[in-house]
């Protein structure tokens, strides 16, 4: 293992993982991003490889897990003395380990042909986060985002994600009305004043799922282009739900239906 213990705020090193903690602009220009943990760097590990560099405070490598992924990570590591990893890390209290990775160059969204996602205007990025955990929990791997949502691989996506980004590819940028018009699978878009149902659709098949801004929802243009506008009955006395909630409520009837299926068969 290259092993660099780094004492100074001024050193170069640190400045640029500064940079990479603090700015999105910065990690998308280094391509890079930042790995905050125990769970996120062993996930990454478990389904992706090794990082690109390791980062870990001194008092953290007594402690064995962190430990027993430095020794995992094979990556060039550096050692932060204590005091500076605080600036890194968005955590209270956490455990001082980084991982420094690649992020993933998808390309452009491809023509959907299988089940997918469609954020439209999704912008905190705490139920961006949560979408992504529950697609992959759900079995679907294709991410679209358009503009004005929160990019994918910011921090704060990343802990509300918890791992799911290493099961997905993940677009961004994407062009949401042609990737809707030339969907292969049908789209569905939620919305509270839509007559009919989540529970009423034939999900055994694939399907796009559409999901828009928190408060305006999804774009008059884009729902009108999709197949069906659904909504998720309830029973309490509140207008809608979030969208984090409504996407989990979405996946999982659809895992319920092709469950279900494939126990009749």
């Amino acid at each position: 293992m290259n092993e660099k213990h780094i004492s100074s705020r001024d050193n170069p090193q640190y400045k640029a993982l500064r940079q990479l903690a603090s700015s999105t602009q910065a990690r998308r220009r280094a391509g890079q991003c930042l790995l905050d943990g125990i769970h996120l760097c062993q996930a990454y590990l478990d389904q992706v490889g090794l990082p690109h560099t390791c980062v870990v405070g001194e008092s953290a490598r007594s402690n064995p897990e962190v430990a027993a992924i430095v020794a995992r990570a094979g990556a060039r590591c550096l050692v932060l003395a204590d005091g500076l990893f605080g600036q890194l890390s968005q955590v209270e209290h956490g455990i001082e380990l980084l991982f420094v990775i690649d992020t993933p160059s998808t390309g452009p969204a491809p023509v959907l042909t299988e089940s997918a996602v469609l954020l439209d205007n999704v912008q905190d990025p705490g139920n961006v986060g949560s979408i992504l955990r529950s697609a992959a929990a759900a079995g679907i791997r294709v991410i679209c985002c358009g503009p004005g949502t929160a990019f994918a691989w910011s921090s704060k996506v990343l802990r509300a994600g918890m791992g799911g980004h290493f099961a997905l590819t993940i677009h961004e940028n994407v062009d949401l009305a042609e990737c809707v018009r030339t969907a292969r699978v049908p789209v569905y878009a939620t919305s509270s004043h839509a007559s009919a149902t989540i529970y009423e659709l034939d999900l055994h098949g694939e399907a796009g799922w559409l999901f828009g801004h928190e408060g305006q929802g999804v774009s008059d243009e884009l729902m009108a282009l999709t197949t069906a506008s659904i909504s998720i009955p309830h029973l309490g006395p509140v207008e809608s739900l979030n969208v984090a909630a409504s996407a989990a409520v979405c996946f999982f009837e659809q895992v319920r239906q092709k469950v279900a299926k494939s126990g009749a068969g």
